[in-house]
């Protein structure tokens, strides 16, 4: 572990011999840590889950006396850029953090990639498949100075979803960027379950929102029953601007996190994403605090969440009624949205 920074240095003033059995005066050993936060771009997903990473730190630091995590004056925008990332790889590494918390898998690919030579650890948040992204040796024991929380997919259980409301769906479109290697598994998932019931399905990917918008505009002109996105950063930045698309020409379009749903799309699916920036936040402080991340298992949640966009369930034709009959045999739990920029 790093050596801590120390606010203040403790000192102890005793009395006199008369009182030698007690100290006072004693001013407690504050220690600061510099806490790097890096997210990969701006959507409401990772926005949710940076919020409640801060929301943990600043609690952790109310409920310890003398411990400060001070993330504020290290918290940065990747902007979906590569070259960003790395220019602020750079400078977390320059300023000997304690400890980088990467929120989604192209910004903790970029912060292990610059931590190699050095001894920060570092606390990943949302990244699909930490495995097959290389950021971990197995989801039980990583075994590199890096862990945190996993947002992974059930796939065949958003796939059941569309069946269960379209049982004669014949024709699906999968949607996603071939740049995110969170999305290669579910998209590998998801076609083998369409091969194994005989359905046809089309593939179209896009690296920004204007590639991501023609795409769409694609899967609209084929003519597609539904649309199956996983937890896809690059679409997830685009829903706002596609999602009257899907709608306009009755194509429900499913998603891997309820995000999409608030930015317009009929159906999110996944994980409560408050509830995995909390456990990131604690992740953060066992780290400071000793733990070693190479023997930490990657933590993982509930994965059964519908949240549903009644505003484009609507326009879709759909009545709510409906759709919670035929989601609440594959849901943990029905949550009813509207469309929005951001979490409130």
């Amino acid at each position: 572990m790093r050596t801590m920074r120390k606010k203040a240095a403790a000192t102890m003033v005793f009395a006199t011999a008369i009182g030698c059995a007690l100290a006072c005066n004693a001013a407690a050993e504050d220690t600061e840590y510099k806490v790097g936060v890096v997210k990969f771009m701006d959507h409401a997903s990772l926005n949710q889950i940076e919020d409640n990473i801060d929301a943990k730190l600043d609690q952790l630091s109310e409920e310890t006396d003398g411990v400060v995590y001070n993330y504020a004056d290290y918290t940065y925008n990747g902007e979906g850029d590569g070259t960003v990332l790395n220019q602020i790889a750079a400078s977390l590494v320059a300023d000997n953090v304690d400890v980088i918390v990467a929120i989604a898998t192209p910004a903790a690919q970029v912060m292990q990639a610059a931590t190699e030579e050095t001894d920060i650890p570092i606390v990943f948040s949302a990244v699909g498949d930490p495995v097959g992204a290389g950021l971990a040796e197995s989801m039980e024991a990583p075994g590199m100075n890096i862990t945190g929380t996993s947002d992974a997919l059930n796939t065949d259980s958003i796939m059941n979803l569309i069946f269960a409301l379209d049982p004669d769906a014949d024709y699906i479109g999968l949607l996603y960027s071939k740049s995110e290697d969170s999305s290669a598994q579910p998209i590998a998932d998801a076609k083998a379950y369409l091969d194994e019931k005989g359905i046809k399905y089309i593939e179209k990917t896009g690296t920004n929102n204007d590639e991501v918008s023609t795409a769409a505009d694609v899967l609209v002109a084929e003519g597609v029953d539904a649309v199956f996105t996983p937890t896809d950063n690059t679409v997830m930045n685009a829903e706002l601007a596609i999602f009257e698309k899907f709608a306009e020409a009755g194509i429900p379009h499913y998603c891997g996190a309820d995000s999409f749903a608030l930015n317009g799309a009929f159906c999110g699916f996944g994980v409560n994403y408050k509830i995995l920036g909390q456990a990131t936040g604690e992740m953060v402080a066992e780290v400071l605090s000793g733990a070693d991340p190479a023997a930490t298992p990657v933590q993982t949640f509930e994965n059964g969440i519908a949240t549903v966009n009644t505003q484009t369930a609507e326009a879709l034709g759909l009545d709510m009624e409906d759709v919670k009959a035929a989601f609440e045999p594959f849901c943990s739990e029905i949550v009813e949205t509207q469309t929005a920029e951001e979490f409130e």
